[in-house]
């Protein structure tokens, strides 16, 4: 495999230029923070007696009352010691200017705290003694230490974070401490076996689990300033290494895990939605919750697209007397809304999406919750609407006057809104799975959830259905859902559904602008013909009727596979064409499955088999994809 034309083009847009001029103000951020701040670091005690390593950054100004401003992570407040950084807050210059009491804090045996880490923290309801803690209890007895410790507070706290920072964030939810008045979860990690970081939908996401446990679960070192990984993990193309290693049981070898890591045992040993999973869902805690929520999600998240969703929907739900919860989704991939990344073609502009967020979303509502500064006047959804390329304001989210409309699979890969007869069947043979990406990268291709997708239109194993070329725009908005039937001559399986706007070949080549050290450049970027992902979603289909109880495939069976694919705000526009694929491997993203009702993580490379899959686009048996139409 080659790094295309298309990818090199992608990430010299979106990659370089923005990491270069956002390490430029970075650098002026920090001479601000030297000049107008004081730094001091804390062990804070919990309940229990353990001490959280706590950085606080206070105002030198003393003319006003500050409020806290916190964020806690696993991944480290450093700089540890008198540097001051802009890892202290947000990565928004408004705020950072507008001056609060920032505070950044270890969690439980992370870095410099103290405590045994637990991966994300079970919530306790019931706490009936000192000993009883979680992920609450810690920021309560937090806040109530800055709020008696630290001077020329207002008595109010905000809390933010991104990724695991986020479910930080949710987690401070649940009998939250009455100071806390506003909280944003950004990207939080949610549910790990439905669809975040570790499983979607029950199938194992190898590559990205992999990689970070080897470091995150390393030996403490140099005082706890930093971590050395379990084993060096060196791989430069991972689909043969991950190929090489198969079956998902060698990752505990003598050269890898070896099983010292706790996590990634855990991950191996329950392979089902059982009690360890369930515990690590932050969703059903968050009841009845009082302070102002804004959940920030990217549309191209890999990681933790359906955490940002569903942990708004949850605490919407849940807490119904509450106004104050707001969804927004950007057109980023995780994290990346300070402006590293934007959904660019052929829009591209990250520095104005970043402002835009930053100064009209993000500063607003801490400012108007923590400051009684201003106005907060948001809709309950602010989203990107993709393919029109501009902000959408919604009242309700998902939109009322969306739709539901089939789009079934026909013969001769067509799709309409019609059913059809016969069935197409392609051979899913796990010593050749589908590569997720069109290129070989050292680490996950964070930028494959908007790649094209003619590399695998190619193969014999995916299957294509697309509609004529549309007359009119059409525009989807809110979760879409995949309901596919199915035949296999095993006895497992998994099913990747994708969603995809194809472009015409008379598409004109988009032309990015910019300047680099006072030097004007230019990119051009060809777009016609590209057929590119919008969403996509694997499901494996022993939990197709439950995942607390796997149950195996009958060989030859039809079986019907539904499940969600999350949302999308996307136009489709005229001249365009709708496409599906579907294909049952996605490596080594995904695991490989192997086709048999196994305990995947301790099979044995003998278990791995081919299989004839079929899939079925009758009357009786009409498999179609759902998409949200407005109207």
């Amino acid at each position: 495999m080659q790094l295309s034309i298309f990818r090199i083009k992608i990430v010299i847009i979106f990659l370089y230029l923005p990491s270069f001029l956002f390490a430029q103000k970075a650098n002026e951020d920090s001479a601000f923070i030297a000049a107008n701040y004081i730094k001091i670091e804390k062990m804070i005690p919990m309940r229990d007696g353990v001490r959280l390593f706590t950085s606080i950054y206070i105002p030198k100004d003393e003319n006003e009352k500050y409020p806290f401003l916190m964020q806690r992570t696993p991944y480290s407040c450093r700089p540890y010691g008198s540097e001051m950084s802009i890892g202290l807050g947000p990565n928004n210059r408004t705020l950072l200017h507008e001056k609060y009491i920032f505070v950044c804090q270890d969690v439980r045996g992370r870095y410099k705290s103290e405590g045994n880490f637990e991966e994300m923290t079970p919530a306790k309801d019931s706490k009936k003694t000192k000993k009883d803690t979680d992920e609450s209890s810690d920021a309560y007895d937090t806040i109530d230490w800055l709020l008696k410790n630290i001077k020329n507070n207002n008595g109010r706290v905000g809390i933010w974070g991104i990724s695991y920072p986020g479910f930080y964030a949710s987690a401070s939810l649940p009998d939250a401490h009455p100071a806390i008045k506003a909280v944003s979860p950004q990207a939080p990690v949610t549910d790990e076996f439905i669809g975040d970081d570790a499983n979607h939908n029950g199938a194992f996401y190898l590559l990205d689990n992999y990689d970070f446990t080897d470091y995150f679960e390393g030996t403490r070192i140099d005082s706890g300033t930093n971590y050395k990984e379990i084993f060096e993990n060196a791989h430069k193309d991972p689909y043969s290494f991950f190929k090489t290693m198969e079956p998902l049981t060698n990752t505990n070898g003598s050269k890898y895990f070896d099983k010292k890591a706790k996590i990634w045992n855990e991950y191996l040993e329950h392979t089902t939605y059982d009690d360890y999973w369930k515990a690590r869902n932050i969703r059903p805690h968050l009841k009845n919750i009082k302070p102002a929520v804004l959940v920030v999600g990217g549309w191209f998240d890999a990681e933790d697209l359906f955490g940002s969703l569903r942990t708004f929907e949850a605490i919407r739900q849940q807490s119904p007397a509450n106004n104050n919860i707001r969804l927004v989704m950007g057109p980023w991939t995780h994290g990346e809304w300070f402006g590293k990344f934007q959904f660019g073609f052929p829009t591209y502009n990250f520095q104005s999406q970043n402002k835009f967020y930053h100064e009209e979303i993000e500063a607003k509502f801490f400012n108007y919750y923590l400051k009684d500064k201003g106005d907060f006047n948001l809709s309950q959804a602010t989203v990107f609407e993709t393919g029109t390329n501009q902000w959408k304001h919604y009242d309700i989210w998902p939109p009322a006057n969306a739709k539901p409309v089939k789009f079934y699979f026909q013969a001769n890969g067509k799709i309409a809104n019609e059913t059809s007869d016969g069935f197409d069947e392609y051979i899913s043979d796990p010593a050749k799975p589908i590569p997720y990406t069109n290129g070989i990268f050292e680490d996950r291709n964070s930028n494959y959830m908007v790649e094209d997708q003619r590399f695998a239109a190619e193969r014999p194993d995916v299957l294509v259905y697309e509609t004529d070329t549309l007359t009119e725009d059409i525009t989807v908005t809110g979760r879409l859902k995949a309901d596919i039937f199915i035949s296999t001559t095993g006895t497992d399986a998994d099913i990747i559904v994708k969603l995809i706007d194809v472009i015409p070949d008379n598409e004109p080549d988009f032309h990015t602008s910019y300047k680099l050290n006072g030097v004007s450049h230019t990119n051009n970027l060809q777009l016609a013909g590209v057929e590119r992902l919008q969403r996509a979603e694997v499901f494996r289909c022993k939990f197709r009727n439950s995942y607390e109880k796997p149950e195996p495939l009958v060989p030859g069976q039809i079986t019907e596979i539904k499940f969600d694919m999350n949302e999308i705000a996307h136009t489709f526009k005229k001249g365009h064409r709708i496409m599906v694929q579907v294909q049952s491997s996605w490596f080594p993203l995904v695991d490989i499955n192997p086709q048999k009702f196994v305990s995947i993580p301790t099979c044995d490379k003998s278990d791995f088999q081919k299989a004839t899959m079929r899939i079925y686009h009758d009357a009786m048996n009409s498999s179609s994809i759902m998409l949200p139409v407005l109207h």
